[in-house]
């Protein structure tokens, strides 16, 4: 067997090396030129058939199969039902802008007859288009499958575009040849290099799988394989979709379909995959349900743990223009990395207005953290560790910067912003009688400002400037004050705001039985950092977590990881959207404000001699600095406060939830004594208008009257048919007469 299956030229083998060994030099000389030269015209020969039938192969569409080629076609199909409703959306946003445009001169100048028509036509035809658009939003894309004969027409065409494209660049190398012929030195030994190298290189001519973007999209596969798109549960699909395997905006739609859909939610579209730079964002429609059902605590464990996120890594914002709309927001790594933050802004003393919007930080979303402090009454909530103390100093840093207001630093357990040094215009820490005083001075100075503005002529708010700034108080520790100095910054926080002395609050808790008062809700500015989710709730209302703004989600800094210190989320900020975007303060370190205080103290801070001499308050200023310097004799304490009537602070709060009002009548001040206590306050509901404020005038003149307060009713001259109410100069004076009952000897 061994000697019919061996080869008989293997014996003759070992003989060809001797052979060749005798005439060797012969053989180097004239041998292997001629064998070598037909080796390379045959392997350069056969490169050129090889680039022949690969360049064949593409032309012809042979690479593309049948199933590609009908994806494309489908997909034009849905690029034109897509661009359709694209097209809807901007005609109905054409309208609107019209419509704003005649709004804005019917509200400046009044209309014209014809205006006043055609803003009748428009508004009817918006109705129209946003039907149409809203029945184009619910019509499911339904594929027309095309026959095989468009298929093969498909590729026919295919092809021949691909040959013009082919004969155009050919023309174009051959015209660059003729014109410039030594090109030919480099591209000639370049391209049989290429031919010799594709020799030995068959091409494989096969039809290429189809690309993942076709196969990403459901509307492009056949209707057999469309039932999963459509919503339909395929026992082989995985419910679990770990977010770090997506690799394509495709995938990461397609992770979010499956996932919601597997816990319940009926989703009618998910759209705008992107990569950011930290994880991806998708944008999700309802069709039936809420986007807050996301957020709740079941729910929103199982998103986690089906797309294998860190703990917090999961953003839900919901859409606040549809209902129906939020974006999902899956954070896989750190997104506030330092690019993205940037450095402090240098501001320089004295250069910026306290009306100026000021540059803070960043969003997530790479959008301004930015808005100005003037009239910005604001409390921050945030845990040890969240990064308050430093945004703290942040808002601090802004005011000192500022030619047309002054700082004032209070802080009852510790120093507040003193990092700042003599960039603080007022220092009152550790002293709750100081405090208290200074307190007691702002709510006098409020009374003053309000007499002053009404001489001025200057409306219904004041105006800084550098003669008359503003004063920013930081009260840093609130539930440390004293019960009657809580008392008292709520006093003067109701009635601060138009009068330039405006205060930024910070609490490790929100909670009205820790603040002393629910006072946190009244705060225009909102700012959670890392918190509980009690505070966010009581803080922003009871469905602030179903919207987005997970605080309690934020990881507080530890003495050896950095957590979330410096995030937040926000609400009432001037010229911020009301969104639940998780935003950071840049970091201002103790030593940057130690060199920016000091340079802007020598620089010299605004003087608040004339205003506080024209309010008649500047012996009692003078004192109080006395005090806080350690120069003066310490003042009174607060001791003998008197407690301020309870229906005074209710009617003091009227005028906050109304935005600060010239006025409010009998009617309004009661629907808020109602909500303050239903059963005093309702029971001449049942009686006709006049008689029911014929009797809650005389019940409220009564009780202020026990209660000592000067504050009467009086006939409202500028509202139609002249009812009886209060004019919140009235309400400021008794409300300061209160601080000053025991202490008038001091002015």
């Amino acid at each position: 067997m061994s000697d019919q299956t061996t080869p008989p030229a293997e014996s003759p083998a070992p003989a060809a090396p001797e052979a060749a060994e005798a005439p060797a030099d012969t053989a180097e000389e004239t041998a292997p030129a001629p064998g070598l030269a037909r080796a390379t015209v045959t392997r350069i020969g056969y490169g050129a058939r090889h680039v022949g039938a690969s360049l064949r192969h593409t032309l012809t569409t042979g690479h593309q199969s049948d199933d590609e080629i009908r994806r494309l076609l489908v997909q034009r199909q849905l690029g034109a039902f897509e661009e359709l409703r694209e097209t809807a959306a901007e005609e109905l946003a054409d309208v609107h802008k019209r419509i704003t445009r005649l709004e804005l001169i019917g509200a400046e100048d009044g209309w014209t007859a014809e205006q006043r028509q055609q803003v009748k036509v428009l508004r009817e035809e918006r109705k129209g288009r946003t039907r149409a658009l809203e029945s184009l939003r619910k019509t499911p894309f339904e594929a027309v499958q095309p026959t095989d004969g468009q298929i093969k027409s498909a590729r026919r065409k295919g092809s021949t575009r691909r040959f013009v494209a082919l004969l155009v660049v050919v023309g174009l190398f051959v015209t660059l040849l003729v014109k410039a012929p030594q090109l030919l030195l480099l591209v000639l030994p370049a391209a049989v290099a290429v031919l010799w190298w594709l020799g030995r290189r068959p091409p494989t001519l096969v039809q290429r799988p189809v690309p993942e973007r076709l196969l990403a999209r459901a509307e492009l596969a056949l209707p057999t394989q469309a039932g999963a798109a459509a919503g339909a549960v395929n026992p082989e699909e995985p419910r679990q979709y770990p977010i770090a395997d997506v690799a394509t905006a495709e995938e990461a739609e397609e992770a979010v379909r499956r996932v919601v859909t597997a816990v319940g939610g009926d989703l009618a579209a998910v759209s705008d995959g992107h990569r950011e730079p930290w994880g991806w964002s998708v944008r999700v429609r309802f069709r039936d349900g809420s986007p807050d059902d996301l957020n709740e605590e079941k729910t929103y464990r199982r998103l986690i743990t089906a797309w294998r996120l860190r703990r917090a890594g999961l953003l839900i914002e919901a859409d606040p223009d549809f209902g129906d709309t939020c974006t999902l927001r899956m954070v896989m790594r750190d997104p506030f990395t330092p690019e993205l933050v940037g450095a402090v802004p240098y501001r320089a003393p004295l250069s910026t207005s306290i009306a100026d919007a000021f540059d803070f930080g960043v969003g997530m979303d790479a959008s301004e953290l930015a808005f100005s402090l003037a009239g910005l009454m604001l409390i921050m909530v945030g845990d040890t560790g969240s990064g308050k103390s430093g945004i703290a100093l942040a808002l601090a840093e802004a005011v000192t910067s500022t030619r047309d207001a002054v700082l004032i630093n209070l802080d009852p357990a510790g120093s507040g912003v003193g990092d700042l040094g003599p960039a603080i215009t007022l220092d009152a820490c550790m002293d709750q009688a100081l405090i208290g005083n200074v307190l007691d001075f702002l709510i006098k100075l409020c009374s003053a400002r309000a007499r002053q503005r009404k001489a001025y002529g200057w409306g219904n708010k004041w105006r800084m400037s550098p003669e008359h700034p503003a004063f920013v108080v930081h009260m840093d520790e609130w539930p440390q004050l004293t019960d009657k100095n809580k008392k008292k910054l709520i006093r003067a926080i109701l009635i601060g705001r138009k009068e330039g002395v405006w205060f930024e609050g910070f609490s490790q808790w929100g909670t009205k039985d820790y603040l002393g008062d629910a006072i946190g809700p009244k705060m225009p500015g909102k700012i959670l950092g890392a918190c509980r989710r009690v505070d966010v709730t009581e803080l922003l209302g009871g469905g602030s977590i179903g919207e987005g703004y997970r605080s309690d989600l934020l990881q507080p800094a530890t003495h050896t990881e950095i957590g979330d210190a410096g995030q937040i989320y926000a609400q009432g900020l001037p010229g911020m959207p009301k969104r639940p975007v998780r935003y950071k303060f840049r970091e201002i370190t103790s030593e940057y404000a130690a060199r920016i205080g000091a340079e802007r103290a020598a620089a010299g801070l605004p003087d608040v001699t004339h205003t506080l001499t024209e309010a008649g308050l500047i012996k009692e200023w003078n004192k109080l600095l006395a005090a806080a310097g350690g120069s003066g004799p310490a003042l009174g304490g607060d001791d003998d406060e008197p407690d301020v009537p309870h229906v005074l602070l209710v009617i003091a709060e009227a005028f906050v939830a109304e935005d600060d009002p010239e006025y409010l009548t009998l009617d309004q001040v009661h629907i808020y004594l109602k909500k303050d206590d239903a059963a005093k306050w309702s029971k001449w509901d049942d009686r006709d208008d006049k008689g029911r404020l014929r009797e809650l005038g005389k019940t409220l003149a009564r009780e202020l009257r026990d209660a000592g307060t000067v504050l009467s009713s009086e006939k409202i001259t500028e509202a139609e048919g002249q009812p009886r109410g209060y004019y919140a100069t009235a309400v400021q004076q008794a409300l300061a007469d209160v601080s000053s009952d025991d202490s008038s000897d001091d002015s």
